[in-house]
């Protein structure tokens, strides 16, 4: 029987197999040297042009250079979401011309920090959108949705911020924001794992979000991770326990923007959860 993803994931590079493979394929070749990844971490905001809107971007360099339990990275921008929100709003983009998303599918980004760039990249397209953070980034995020607002006559999908810290809050469907909404057509995250303690509980709020979708939705949810290429130890650890739950696949370099495919630096992967995975 044809995968209900079938037409797209044929447009992707060949599925991976193994992590040792693909991180020497991803590392192995010359990477310009991108320090941390942050945009500017002393700046209070950030200018972005998106889709062909000026926008501004608020953050706390304050926040990020405290002590705050939990972590600080959210607080300030990183230098992949400008260039991921940018390829996501493309009229070409393969997840809208594949049909895998469309005006009534509803998305969950995990780890936003302070950035809605990937909301209001996709708002116009969407049914639904709902950013994830831990608490701290709650007064920022709204800030900033607050500050660029849709244009005058837009149609936009609703945009909504929920808490959710991977390691200690349950994934339920009330996530959605709307009770009619029982699940997410894709999760998608941007620079969230550059650690070897992040590895796990990302991995794990993916699978659970994946989860919410049942055989009786129709196709599965897909789950787009896009992330700067440091340590080459953490990403095949991030791949192994991926790899465990989920089919994945490359984005093709030719499908992106030059600024973020591999050869800058830059990864986007695409996963379907496996039908039979290891337990919890």
């Amino acid at each position: 029987m044809t995968s209900p993803h079938e037409s797209f994931t044929s447009l992707l590079d060949p599925e991976v197999e193994d992590a040792d493979e693909e991180t020497f394929l991803l590392y192995s070749q010359p990477i310009p040297s991108q320090n941390l990844g942050f945009v500017d971490p002393t700046a209070h905001s950030i200018d972005v042009s998106l889709a062909g809107r000026d926008l501004t971007i608020y953050q706390s360099p304050t926040i990020l250079s405290s002590n705050r339990a939990g972590g600080t990275t959210g607080a300030v921008l990183w230098k992949v979401t400008p260039l991921f929100s940018e390829w996501l709003s493309s009229p070409t983009n393969i997840l809208f011309s594949s049909n895998t998303l469309n005006r009534s599918s509803a998305v969950l980004e995990l780890g936003c920090g302070i950035s809605p760039l990937n909301a209001l990249a996709l708002a116009p397209r969407l049914g639904r959108y709902v950013l994830t953070d831990q608490p701290y980034v709650q007064k920022l995020i709204q800030q900033n949705l607050a500050e660029n607002p849709p244009p005058r006559r837009a149609s936009y999908a609703p945009v909504l911020f929920k808490t959710l810290d991977w390691e200690t809050d349950e994934v339920t469907s009330s996530l959605t924001g709307d009770a009619a909404i029982r699940s997410f057509d894709a999760v998608l995250a941007c620079d969230c794992v550059f650690n070897y303690a992040l590895v796990q509980p990302f991995v794990q709020a993916c699978v659970d979000v994946c989860r919410l979708r049942t055989r009786d939705d129709g196709k599965p949810c897909v789950c787009i991770v896009a992330q700067q290429l440091r340590n080459d130890e953490v990403f095949q650890s991030w791949l192994e326990t991926f790899l465990s739950f989920y089919h994945v696949w490359r984005m093709p370099d030719k499908n992106l923007p030059e600024d973020l495919r591999s050869t800058k630096g830059f990864v986007v992967h695409i996963g379907i959860l496996r039908e039979s995975n290891p337990d919890k």
